[in-house]
């Protein structure tokens, strides 16, 4: 292990190529300046979007050409800024890009409230006179659906120029623990130094060597100790930040704000949640799969990352990963496989860690530019299936924006977890049919098994606990680093029964960015069950037309509600059935892992 490199000391093939959102500071410019240009012009149409069918279609197309040429800025920044969390000149970028949307948000708040004073069937009479408005009819749908919790113009304005502001707590989070905070550096088992960081924690985690696990483990909860009162607040203060702007839209709670916009019925929640706790046994029983490589000790929480083989992940060069990738995606067909490929090839990924460089992983771009993946890739297997997933996640836009206009090319959380989730266990399947060495092939099922205990239950665990802070808060409560601690400290306990608690993983609520976005994790949950059975269908020789339906959910971006998309790919997400079958899944790969040693 080694120090974390300078961003100018890694290779340029393995960052990604921005020159295709802008090729220089003057490009970026100009795009700010036609940003303004467009603001102004919209704003012109404030009172007149219904005037006539001909000026409503000009307002419609005014207000994209705004949001795609802001959405180009924000996303340009926000990569830059990524890079490296401590250069001050991306801060600045960035800060201004998030004033420019605010404005452009706040600028078209007069839109959708003037087309709610229409009726229906004023709307149907539009589309009639004038056929380019037809494509809009999804979003008129949703426009009129949602005028109950649409304010007047004046205060949607308002809201959209406070954006800014009440993001706040998101932004001193994401600055604070990746640009700030320096966690200790240790000497690993080999005796190199080696620095602890947001990116690597996890990986270092499922080291072998127990009593390196152990210091890392002891070292990082006591660095975010020294934090504690400001992550509390940052906390606090975006989820009180949720309610007040549920309330603020005639939302009875947060959750009810957070899923309504998608037509999710709130039983999908707490049928996950419900779901989930009737067969916790199943993750006990990789709990105590993971005890008994330790002989009989207690499994302590610095053992729960711990690999069941008991040895750390043979050595997946980044290369090595794109190989297996882009053959284990040969059930979506050619053109995907062959598109993919060609993605890798282009610059999509920016790979390595750098100092400075956001933690995790995520994909990105806009409708006008190839997709973006940012990774922290440390050549094991973890890595390898969070590139699958991220892949997933730029396949979909990529499929997306191809088929849909503007109005439809961006699509839901709810459905994006499954795109990455179908080629993880693409992957899974893959390697577990192609590979002979047995070594690898424990490792390839132990990862797949780790990734149910994270996402299926892990991230229903954090949903639990996101949807009790908030409910603290609407029931007139106080939140307090304690009562976060009390409240997860629970949860983890539960959840992870067959392990010893300390009082150091009461804090781990810390350490999750993804409770900065309200009411988002469930839907890690909902994606690996939906998923699960979508590749069941891919695999199953008696429906051959499986692909083609995923590929076509992949087309559909937002151009109907999630809940429906999914029923069209053939899974029914307002029944615990996914849920169940992706359950019957985990226990057979434990049962099958069982069988393996």
């Amino acid at each position: 292990m080694s120090s974390v490199p300078e961003r100018d000391d890694i290779d340029e093939r393995y960052k990604w190529d921005l020159s295709d959102l802008f090729a220089d500071e003057t490009a970026f410019e100009e795009s700010v300046a036609e940003s303004e240009e467009l603001i102004d012009a919209l704003a012109a149409y404030e009172g007149r979007v219904t005037e006539d069918p001909e000026t409503l279609a000009d307002v419609l197309e005014c207000s994209e050409q705004l949001m795609r040429t802001v959405s180009n800025v924000a996303t340009y920044t926000r990569l830059k800024t990524s890079e490296d969390t401590r250069n001050q000149e991306y801060q600045a970028l960035a800060a201004r890009a998030e004033s420019l949307a605010a404005t452009a948000r706040s600028t078209a708040g007069f839109i959708d409230p003037e087309l709610q004073e229409c009726s229906e069937t004023e709307i149907e009479e539009m589309i009639e006179a004038n056929p380019a408005l037809e494509e809009y009819d999804q979003y008129f749908d949703d426009v009129l659906r949602m005028k109950p919790h649409t304010r007047s113009t004046a205060i949607e304005q308002l809201l959209g120029e406070l954006s800014e502001v009440t993001s706040a707590p998101s932004e001193i989070y994401k600055l604070l623990t990746n640009a700030d905070m320096r966690f200790p550096t240790v000497e690993d088992p080999s005796g190199d130094p080696v620095e602890i960081t947001q990116a690597n924690f996890t990986t270092l985690q499922k080291t072998p060597d127990r009593a390196f696990r152990k210091e890392v483990y002891t070292s990082f909860y006591d660095e975010w100790e020294t934090v504690r009162n400001a992550v509390g607040a940052a906390l606090k203060n975006s989820v009180t930040n949720d309610v007040k702007q549920a309330q603020a839209h005639n939302y009875d709670t947060a959750r009810e704000a957070a899923l309504h916009p998608k037509k999710i019925p709130p039983a999908v929640y707490d049928t996950l949640v419900g779901t989930v706790n009737d067969n916790l046994d199943t993750l006990h029983q990789h709990l105590e799969l993971k005890r008994d490589v330790l002989d009989g000790d207690a499994l302590r929480m610095w053992d729960v990352y711990m690999s069941l083989t008991g040895n750390e992940s043979p050595e997946i060069p980044y290369e090595q990963a794109t190989e297996y990738v882009t053959a284990a995606v040969s059930p979506l067909g050619e053109a995907y496989q062959n598109q993919l490929a060609d993605g890798l090839e282009s610059r999509w990924v920016d790979v390595y860690e750098n100092a400075g460089k956001q933690s995790g992983a995520y994909s990105s771009g806009t409708y006008d530019t190839q997709p973006y993946i940012m990774m922290n890739y440390q050549d094991d297997i973890s890595s390898l299936f969070t590139l699958a997933h991220e892949l997933g996640h730029s396949m979909h836009s990529h499929y997306s924006n191809e088929h849909q206009p503007f109005v439809y090319a961006n699509y839901e959380i709810f459905v994006a977890e499954v795109a990455s989730t179908v080629n993880e266990t693409l992957l899974t399947h893959h390697l577990l049919d192609t590979v002979e060495d047995e070594t690898l092939r424990r490792h390839v099922l132990d990862e797949y098994l780790e990734r149910f205990r994270s996402t299926l239950l892990r991230q229903t665990m954090f949903a639990e606990f996101e949807h009790r802070v908030h409910e603290i808060v609407e029931e007139g409560g106080a939140l307090t680093p304690d009562r976060f601690d009390e409240c997860y400290g629970e949860l983890k306990g539960r959840y992870l029964d067959p392990v010893v608690m300390d009082d150091r993983i009461a804090r781990e609520w810390m350490r999750i960015p993804h409770f900065y976005m309200g009411y988002y994790v469930y839907q890690y949950a909902t994606g690996i069950s939906a998923a699960v059975a979508i590749v069941e269908q891919l695999l199953d020789p008696d429906q051959p037309d499986a692909a083609d339906r995923y590929l076509d959910f992949l087309s559909s971006g937002s151009s109907d509600y999630p809940l429906e998309l999914l029923r069209e790919a053939g899974v029914d997400m307002a029944s615990p059935e996914p849920i169940e079958t992706a359950f019957e899944t985990y226990e057979s790969y434990l049962d099958r892992y069982e069988s393996l040693v």
